[in-house]
């Protein structure tokens, strides 16, 4: 071969390699443009994995519930730790937060609380509806005293029950005295305790007859109680909001965990646990 032709075939060669490798950079490019931003744990399109500590205030009804979710939510974030779950009345857990608790997310049993923490304008965004639950009457189990609804409950009844309820101020207690007025009944509960657990343990304990708890509750105490239906009871349902906070030391993760309590999968693992829809 001569000069000529050995130097317009090396020319030819440089040519074609040059269109293969401008191909496959226009490949490139366009496959980058079509897969979309990396996504976290949670399939959220979270650039990064959710990572450091999150601290969650919690209504003491949520406890199972919450639990289940937060150990769902780790899983889908293993960088993240979840702090065990401050619990408590609803009410407890607002003063808390206004007198300089530190938390991430706060979940109330009923709204009035979380709006108290958002008039001190320490919520982060708008809360949102996320369960909903009713009373019913804890009795020990074969209900001894044969109680049927709220009249058994009353001052008057013979014989006359020790019964324990939610203090006023906390939702569980609210929603009692919503259902009494309704009832047209006058009831002088043995002791107002300050979040729905403490109501549950007199009854398991035998310290009370009865108690004015969640059905929820009634569920996760398996057959160391039994559920008394109230009539009526719909005239006081309690409605569970969830906000992320002003200033939580985590607050990418505080937005990810409240959208995932609100997510279907969320709706799915509360009502396992027998929450109502919102």
């Amino acid at each position: 071969m001569n000069r000529a032709c050995t130097a317009a075939t090396l020319a030819l060669g440089a040519l074609t390699l040059a269109a293969l490798l401008a191909g496959c950079a226009s490949g490139s490019v366009d496959e980058q443009a079509t897969a979309g931003p990396e996504t976290g744990a949670s399939g959220s399109g979270a650039v990064s994995p959710l990572d450091g500590e999150l601290t969650v205030f919690a209504a003491a009804s949520l406890g199972n519930a919450f639990d289940e979710l937060a150990a769902r939510f780790e899983h889908l974030h293993p960088s993240l730790d979840v702090l065990p779950i401050t619990y408590d009345g609803s009410s407890v857990l607002a003063t808390q937060l206004i007198e300089g608790a530190r938390a991430d997310v706060f979940a109330s049993a009923d709204e009035k609380n979380l709006d108290r923490v958002a008039e001190e304008g320490l919520v982060d965004g708008e809360p949102e509806i996320f369960a909903t639950n009713v009373l019913e009457i804890a009795v020990a189990p074969g209900n001894p005293l044969g109680i049927d609804g709220l009249d058994d409950l009353a001052d008057d009844a013979a014989p006359a029950p020790i019964v324990i309820v939610c203090a006023p101020a906390v939702p569980c207690g609210a929603a009692a005295t919503t259902l009494f007025g309704e009832a047209g009944v006058q009831v002088t509960p043995a002791s107002e305790e300050q979040n729905v657990t403490a109501v549950l343990t007199k009854v398991r304990a035998g310290e009370a007859d009865a108690g004015l708890v969640y059905v929820t509750d009634i569920a996760a105490a398996g057959d160391e109680v039994e559920g008394v239906a109230i009539d009526g009871a719909d005239a006081a349902v309690n409605r569970y909001p969830i906000a992320a906070l002003a200033g939580a030391p985590n607050p990418e993760a505080a937005a990810a965990f409240a959208e995932f309590v609100t997510s279907p999968d969320g709706a799915a693992i509360l009502e396992s646990f027998g929450f109502g829809a919102p």
